[in-house]
């Protein structure tokens, strides 16, 4: 067999095993924001879609880094805000349904937010990190405890 046939093969069958892969083990990329003002408490949302508390944030579209895509969320959901370059805090994982969620996590410190309810977010809230309220999401609450110093589990 001509080595350019059996190299054409070679990236044919891994290019198909990727599509394949896809198909059954899709992971989708999310980024979020761990919005803290200057007293040091930490944004919530209330999101329409689900119930609870939990930090903004979403989908990071095709070719978009995540620190853009974490702004361009916030804003979207939020309306605007002012606060300091977005810090890369972590990467975490989690499984929704069929799909594996990536989930890269920033924290954006001295925020401001002038917040206009959104079709997502319907309320904001800042809240003590060491108190969060009643019903927040249970990866929102270990994100909190790290930031106070607690060890950091990769799971969101």
């Amino acid at each position: 067999m001509k080595s350019w046939f059996r190299k054409y093969l070679n990236r044919s069958g891994f290019a198909t095993l990727m599509a394949a892969k896809a198909i059954v083990s899709p992971v989708a990329l999310g980024a979020h924001g761990l919005v803290v003002n200057r007293d040091g408490r930490v944004l919530l949302a209330r999101h329409s879609y689900m119930r609870g508390w939990s930090l903004p944030g979403g989908g990071v579209a095709r070719g978009e880094p995540p620190d853009v895509a974490v702004m361009r969320e916030l804003s979207e959901e939020l309306g605007t805000i002012r606060a300091d370059p977005p810090v890369l805090l972590g990467l975490y994982t989690r499984r929704s349904g069929w799909a594996t969620n990536v989930v890269v996590l920033y924290k954006l410190s001295n925020a401001e937010v002038d917040f206009r309810p959104s079709r997502e977010v319907r309320e904001i809230l800042f809240a003590d990190p060491a108190n969060p309220p009643r019903g927040t999401a249970s990866g929102t609450r270990r994100r909190l405890a790290e930031l106070l110093g607690q060890p950091p589990s990769p799971y969101w």
